[in-house]
Formats: C-alpha cells, structure tokens, sequence
C-alpha cells in the first residue's frame, strides 16, 4: 500500500507551505505572450543579444520576472519601458494582451516624439528613379562600404 493512496493520511498543506510557485515567468515566454514579439525565438534572441533589461540589468531569455519589474527593449527604431503587471503563460489577443503591462509616461512620450519625427522626414529612396547607374552604384559602395 502506497503512502498517498490511503485517504486518511490526504491532507492539504497551508498555500505558504505547500510549495506552490509564486507567480513567475521567463521573461522571453512573457514577452511574446504580451505581443510585444511575433515568435518566442525572436524574443530570445533579443535576450540574447543583450537589448533586453530587467530592473535595470541585462537580462537572458531564461531571467524569470515577477509582477512590478521594469522591462526595457528595443522594438526597431522604438525604445519601450514598461512595467509588468499581470503574467501570462499563453499568448492574449490584442485587447488582452495590453492589461499585462502599463508603459512608463516618458516611454511613451519618447515613442511618439520618435514616431513624429519619423513622418516629417523624406522616405531615403524618393531621389532614385529606376536602377542606380555605374555611378550611384559606386557611391554606395563606398557609403556602405
């Protein structure tokens, strides 16, 4: 006879002493379930790289957070700062996914201002008509090297 089959000897512990996890998650797999990455290997990578930062420090894909840490990333041209919220182990539609996390004010006031200058200036390529010429083509090469 097994010691869990016998029901006399089921108890439930108190929640503090059962070991139930707190609520936690990777910081990788919470990135991806707030949208704030299409895959969670491109959420990764990130991590990996370096560009991601939780309270501050670098952070590994594998870094685990908790409800109030402060996350900053790049997304592109856009630095976000935000704090975490609520976690999620599946990923949210849209509407959802946003009550996970609140931006910080200066985050998004940095966004938008980026976001304007962005439409004020010309698209790169309005100058060139059809393919470059043995010129523009040498003036790129040595722009990019």
């Amino acid at each position: 006879m097994s010691f869990g089959a016998n029901p006399q000897f089921r108890y439930k512990l108190p929640l503090a002493m059962s070991g139930a996890p707190e609520p936690d998650q990777r910081i990788d797999k919470w990135l991806w379930a707030a949208r704030f990455f299409k895959t969670r290997s491109l959420a990764s990578e990130a991590a990996d790289g370096g560009k991601i930062r939780v309270n501050g420090a670098r952070a590994k894909p594998a870094k685990i957070i908790h409800p109030g840490d402060t996350v900053e990333f790049p997304i592109g041209e856009l630095h976000w700062t935000v704090t975490v919220r609520a976690l999620s182990k599946q990923r949210l539609p849209a509407a959802q996914a946003r009550l996970l996390y609140e931006e910080t004010e200066d985050s998004r006031l940095q966004r938008e201002a980026q976001i304007e200058s962005g439409k004020l200036s010309s698209e790169p390529a309005t100058d060139m008509k059809g393919r470059p010429t043995k010129r523009d083509r040498r003036r790129m090469q040595r722009f990019f090297g």
